[in-house]
């Protein structure tokens, strides 16, 4: 992340790359091959600054090989006038600018926003499907589906959330018939809810089997404010609901955004940042039972960055997604590490 007045990426942990470079690791599997799903770039006063050379300079250091990445909504860019519902438009026209210049191949090797996944205002209705056509058409081919962040809990100011948006989203009528624009344009969506709400995601995809579904950071269980000691628990309920989930055919998992304060993991407060060993056994019985519901073809690891950025490196990362993957056969590795990403958000990679 590039260096300013403040490296504090939104409400999340603070990014300290002195901290960061205390831990180096040698890439683990260092040829196989790995699409990042989810990532963001930002330049804000309030966010920092994260974009495509920061990107590229993470992906160099950790020494993985990253071939392609999908850029992933953070209300970012927006145009700065005309309707209201048309101004997200304008982040779809800045991360396929974005994509343009990775593909001239002057920037190395990975195809950098190859997928994007943009925010649109759901409650619009049926009115959605225009602004959706303009990203369609504002993509340039790469514009793959929507974000609309659903995630709500009273304890959210524990964790830094400070967005409160009204609860039960994703079984509103006007976001559902906003929901129902997607599949006829060929659009997926990707779902950010915490687990107490893992039962809206479970009741949309029911009642919308042709729309993909990618549920984000395995579900969201929280491990702060009231669930803070209560992981055991935690897990139970979790553990629950995403099996029901995992029973909906058009719904896969992204694995990761671990790193947030809102899982509750203290990682970052280590004189040390935490080591891929470290972070394979916190997050196992996560990813596991992520895997073992879902399978290989409906899984694939995410990086999240710049936001996980505060907890742990790049490289580091995907070293520990290696360490959980070790008991996986070759195909099955393909599929977590590029092969479910590419397929779900069309790459052709």
């Amino acid at each position: 992340m590039s260096t300013s007045s403040s490296t504090a990426i939104s409400s999340h942990l603070v990014v300290r790359p002195d901290w960061l470079a205390k831990r180096r690791e040698a890439a683990l599997e260092p040829d196989l091959p790995i699409v990042d799903p989810h990532h963001h770039l930002i330049d804000r006063p309030e966010s920092g600054t994260y974009l495509l050379r920061d990107l590229l300079k993470d992906i160099s250091e950790g020494g993985h090989n990253v071939i392609a990445t999908v850029y992933l909504e953070w209300l970012s860019m927006y145009r700065a006038d005309g309707p209201a519902e048309m101004r997200p438009v304008g982040e779809i026209e800045f991360a396929n600018g974005v994509a343009a210049m990775s593909a001239s191949g002057g920037y190395g090797k990975p195809r950098v926003c190859a997928g994007i996944v943009g925010h649109a205002d759901l409650p619009l209705g049926a009115r959605v499907r225009e602004v959706l056509e303009a990203m369609i058409v504002a993509g340039g081919g790469r514009f793959r589906g929507i974000r609309f962040i659903a995630s709500v809990h009273p304890d959210q100011g524990q964790w830094g959330a400070t967005a409160m948006r009204p609860e039960g989203l994703l079984v509103d009528r006007q976001v559902r018939e906003g929901f129902a624009q997607l599949a006829p344009l060929g659009l997926s969506f990707d779902a950010w809810v915490y687990h107490t709400q893992l039962a809206d995601v479970i009741g949309l995809a029911r009642a919308f089997p042709g729309t993909t579904i990618v549920l984000n950071h395995v579900g969201g269980p929280i491990g702060l404010g009231r669930y803070k000691g209560k992981r055991d628990a935690v897990f139970a309920d979790w553990s629950a609901r995403i099996k029901e989930l995992a029973a909906c055919p058009n719904v896969h998992v992204k694995l990761g955004g671990l790193g947030m304060r809102v899982f509750g993991f203290d990682v970052h407060e280590g004189a040390l940042p935490p080591s891929s060993e470290q972070l394979a056994t916190l997050w196992r019985p996560y990813v596991e039972t992520c895997i073992t519901a879902f399978g290989p073809s409906r899984a694939m690891f995410e990086s999240n960055f710049p936001v996980d950025k505060g907890s742990y490196g790049y490289g580091v990362f995907w070293n520990a997604c290696k360490r959980l993957a070790q008991g996986a056969s070759a195909a099955e590795k393909a599929s977590l590490f590029h092969g479910t990403a590419s397929r779900v958000y069309r790459l052709g990679v």
